[in-house]
C-alpha cells in the first residue's frame, strides 16, 4: 500500500545557519566550547542576544547544547538569576544546571531559575495571587482531585443517574482541559471529539462553570489554572509583566514542539514588548511532536520565526545515538511528512546492522518471533536492560506478555498508575491538604468517606457545614482531644470516628510539628483504616513508608504539597522492589512513554496499517501526520539494532475488515525490498 496523498501540499522549512554572528575571542573562556561542541551545537551556544530556534533532531545532544549555553552566558557575566530555563520535568532542568555548574567548576549556574511551566507558574502566583482574586496559600488540585471535584458537582446537579448516559468525570475533565490548553471553546471540543454528547452540551457547559466557581470559592487551582491564571496575571497587570520581563532577561525553553498555546503565550508575555529583540531561545524538533492529545501544538514551533522576526534558526543534525543504517530509515520515514523543517540526520557510525522489517502470519507468530529475537540478542551479549519492545497502544502487548512469561523473561511495562495516584497515598495527601487549606471540599469529602457509617450524603452534609463555618478543626481544644472537655454541640451529631478524625487533625495542625512529624501522626491514625479497607494492605504499607521518607526532606507543608502535585514520585516501593528483583529486565513501552529514552536494541511491533496508524487516524490529515512522527520517534530510540514487525490476517472488529498490509509509514521500504539495503523477512 502506498502512502495516501496529503490533503495539503507539502510545506518544508529549509534551515539556514546564520553567517553574520561576530567572531568572539574564545581564549577568554574557561570552557573550550569550540573544541567540545560540533558546529551546530557551538553556533547555538554562542548565540547570545535576540530570538533563536534550535531544531534539535533525535539524539543530537540538545541537553548538552542547553547546558553549555547556560555555562557560557554565566561566563559572559550574565547574572544567573536573570536566566529562566523552562523544561517539561524538574529533573531535566536540575540536571542541566548541575552539569553547567560542573563545567564552570563552581555552583553559580545553580542560581539559574529552572523548572517546569507549572512549577514556575506556582512560584510566581504564590507572590501575586491576590491580584487575580486568590490568596497566596491556594491549594493545587492534581488530576484525581479535579475529577473528584467534577464528580461531586456532577452528583449535586443530578447528572449522575442510571436513567441517562452522561460523560464520566474523567471524560469531563479531559473536555475541560482540552478547551483550556488549546484555547478553544468547550463547545468545539465536544463537537470535534465527543459528538455523541452534543445533546448534553448545555449541561456540560453549566457543569464547567460550576467547577470553575467551586475552585474560586475553595481557593484552589488545578494544573490548567496555574497556566491560565499566570497568563491572566501577565495580561492584566502590566507592572508585574514588565518586572518579570526585566528580571528574566534570557529565556530558554526545552522541548518546544510539545508546548501548548498557553505555554507559548507565557513565553511571549515574559519576553518583552519587542519580539524581534527578545532573548528567547527555544529548542525542539517538529518531527518529535507527539502529544497533540494533551493539547501540545506543533504549530508553535512552525510559527516561531514569524512570531519573532529575525529569529536565527539553527539545526542540529549530527546524531550521537544511532548507526547510519538506522538513521537512513528514520530519515526516510519523516521525509514523507507534509510539513517539516528540512534536515538530514547523520552519524559518524557509518557501519552497522541493517534494520529489519518482519512480516508474521499472525499476532501469535509475531510474539514468538519477538521472544526469539530477545533471547538471540541476549546471547549476543546485549543486556535485557538495553532491549525495548515498543508499540502504539498498551493493549498491543498483551499477547507478547504471555509469551514472555512462558519464556521466563522478566519485563517491566512502562506506564500504569503513578505512586502519587494510588488511592492510599491520595488518602494521606488529602489529610495534609485540609490542614493547609481548610476549605478544600474535595479533600474533606475523600477522607470522610474513609470512615465507617459515613456515606455520600453524610459526607456532603459535613462538607457543607465546614464550608458554612458551622464546624472546623480549630473548634477542638486540648481538653476535647484529651477527653476532659465535651466536644462542641455540632460534633455530637456526627459519628464518633469522624469526631476522632477532627481531633487528630487538630493535634497535627500544631505549628510546632514539622511536616515529617505531622505525617507520622497521620499514618498512625490511618493504618487501621488502611488494614480494614485493602486486602493487600501489607504491600500498601510499604508505600506509606516511602511516603514518610519523602516528607523528611521538607520543612514546609506548602512546599511538600506543591511538589507532590507538580513533580510527584513515579514509583511505589513495591514497584521498585519488583523491578530490581532481577539484575536484568526487559522494557515494554508505549511509544509515548519511550520518548527521550534509548536502547541498544529496539523492536517495534504491530506496525500494521489500520493499527499504526489506526483506521481512525488515517481519516484525519493532522492525526495521520502525528502518527508518522510517532513512528519516527520509535525508530530513533535504537542505537544498533532495529526491527519493525507486523502481523497479517488480523481482523479489526471496529471496521469489520481483515488487516493485512504493513504500515503506510514503512510500505515504501517493503516495496523497494532490498534495493535500498533493507532486510525484509517473513516469519
Amino acid at each position: 500500500m502506498s502512502d495516501q496523498s496529503p490533503v495539503l501540499a507539502p510545506k518544508r522549512f529549509i534551515l539556514k545557519r546564520s553567517s553574520e554572528v561576530a567572531r568572539v575571542d574564545e581564549s577568554k573562556f574557561k570552557v573550550r566550547y569550540e573544541q567540545e561542541l560540533n558546529v551546530g551545537q557551538f553556533e547555538a551556544v554562542k548565540h547570545r542576544d535576540g530570538p533563536a530556534l534550535v531544531i534539535a533532531g533525535a539524539g543530537t545532544g540538545k541537553t548538552r547544547t542547553l547546558t553549555y549555553r547556560v555555562a557560557r552566558l554565566v561566563e559572559q557575566g550574565v547574572d544567573p538569576k536573570s536566566i529562566l530555563l523552562l523544561t517539561f520535568t524538574r529533573r531535566a532542568s536540575q540536571e542541566m544546571l548541575r552539569r553547567a555548574s560542573a563545567l564552570l567548576h563552581d555552583r553559580a549556574a545553580e542560581n539559574v531559575s529552572g523548572g517546569t511551566f507549572h512549577s514556575f507558574a506556582n512560584i510566581t502566583l504564590r507572590h501575586y495571587a491576590n491580584l487575580i482574586g486568590y490568596t497566596n496559600d491556594f491549594s493545587i488540585l492534581d488530576g484525581g482531585d479535579s475529577q473528584d471535584a467534577i464528580n461531586l458537582l456532577r452528583t449535586r446537579m443530578g447528572l449522575a443517574t442510571a436513567r441517562r448516559r452522561f460523560p464520566k468525570k474523567t471524560t469531563l475533565g479531559t473536555m475541560f482541559s482540552l478547551a483550556v490548553n488549546k484555547l478553544i471553546p468547550l463547545e468545539q471540543v465536544v463537537e470535534e471529539n465527543y459528538p455523541h454528547f452534543m445533546d448534553d452540551l448545555g449541561e456540560i457547559i453549566r457543569l464547567s462553570e460550576g467547577y470553575h466557581a467551586y475552585k474560586r470559592k475553595s481557593n484552589a487551582m488545578d494544573y490548567d489554572d496555574l497556566l491560565t491564571n499566570l497568563v491572566l496575571l501577565l495580561e492584566t497587570n502590566a507592572p508585574v509583566r514588565q518586572a518579570l520581563a526585566k528580571k528574566y532577561r534570557y529565556i530558554m525553553v526545552d522541548e518546544y514542539q510539545d508546548v501548548n498555546r498557553l505555554q507559548a503565550r507565557i513565553v511571549t508575555l515574559l519576553s518583552g514588548d519587542d519580539p524581534s529583540r527578545a532573548n528567547v531561545m527555544v529548542v525542539g524538533d517538529d518531527a518529535q511532536s507527539i502529544y497533540r492529545f494533551r493539547g501540545a501544538e506543533v504549530e508553535n514551533i512552525f510559527e516561531f520565526p514569524s512570531q519573532y522576526p529575525g529569529a536565527v534558526v539553527i539545526p542540529l543534525e549530527e546524531n550521537y545515538r544511532s548507526t547510519m543504517p538506522i538513521l537512513t530509515l528514520t530519515n526516510h520515514i519523516i521525509s514523507m511528512a507534509t510539513r517539516r523543517y528540512e534536515k538530514m540526520l547523520y552519524s559518524r557510525h557509518a557501519n552497522g546492522e541493517m534494520p529489519q522489517i518482519v512480516c508474521a502470519e499472525n499476532e501469535a507468530q509475531q510474539s514468538l518471533y519477538v521472544v526469539e529475537k530477545i533471547l538471540e540478542y541476549r546471547e549476543m551479549g546485549v543486556s535485557l536492560n538495553d532491549i525495548a519492545v515498543l508499540f502504539r497502544s498498551g493493549y498491543m502487548s498483551f499477547d507478547l506478555e504471555l509469551e514472555l512469561q512462558r519464556a521466563n523473561i522478566p519485563f517491566q511495562k512502562f506506564g500504569g498508575m503513578k505512586f502519587i495516584e494510588t488511592s492510599h497515598v491520595k488518602d494521606l495527601t488529602a489529610m495534609l491538604r485540609v490542614l493547609q487549606n481548610p476549605q478544600d471540599a474535595i479533600s474533606w469529602y475523600r477522607i470522610l468517606l474513609l470512615h465507617d457509617g459515613v456515606g455520600p450524603k453524610t459526607a456532603e452534609k459535613i462538607v457543607q457545614d465546614i464550608s458554612d463555618g458551622k464546624v472546623s478543626v480549630k473548634q477542638f481544644s486540648e481538653g476535647v482531644i484529651e477527653g476532659t472537655v465535651p466536644a462542641p454541640f455540632e460534633f455530637a451529631k456526627m459519628p464518633r470516628n469522624v469526631v476522632d478524625l477532627f481531633a487528630t487533625l487538630r493535634y497535627v495542625a500544631n505549628d510546632r510539628l514539622t511536616p515529617p512529624e505531622k505525617v507520622e501522626h497521620l499514618i498512625e491514625y490511618y493504618k487501621p483504616i488502611l488494614r480494614r479497607k485493602y486486602d493487600d494492605h501489607q504491600k500498601r504499607e510499604k508505600d506509606i513508608e516511602t511516603f514518610q521518607l519523602i516528607t523528611e526532606r521538607y520543612r514546609s507543608l506548602t512546599s511538600l504539597l506543591s511538589d507532590l502535585s507538580l513533580d510527584p514520585p513515579t514509583e511505589s516501593m513495591t514497584e521498585m522492589q519488583e523491578s530490581t528483583r532481577d539484575n536484568e529486565i526487559l522494557t515494554l513501552s508505549t511509544i509515548h512513554s519511550a520518548k527521550g529514552l534509548e536502547w541498544n536494541s529496539v523492536i517495534i511491533t504491530n506496525c500494521l496499517d489500520g493499527r499504526f496508524p489506526s483506521i481512525h487516524a488515517a481519516r484525519d490529515p493532522e492525526d495521520l501526520e502525528e502518527e508518522r512522527r510517532l513512528m519516527y520517534v520509535a525508530a530513533t530510540r535504537a542505537k544498533e539494532h532495529l526491527i519493525i514487525t507486523y502481523p497479517t490476517n488480523l481482523y479489526d472488529r471496529e471496521s469489520g475488515i481483515v488487516l493485512s498490509k504493513p504500515s503506510r509509514f514503512i510500505d515504501g521500504l517493503v516495496d523497494k525490498e532490498l534495493a535500498e539495503g533493507w532486510v525484509i523477512a517473513e516469519e
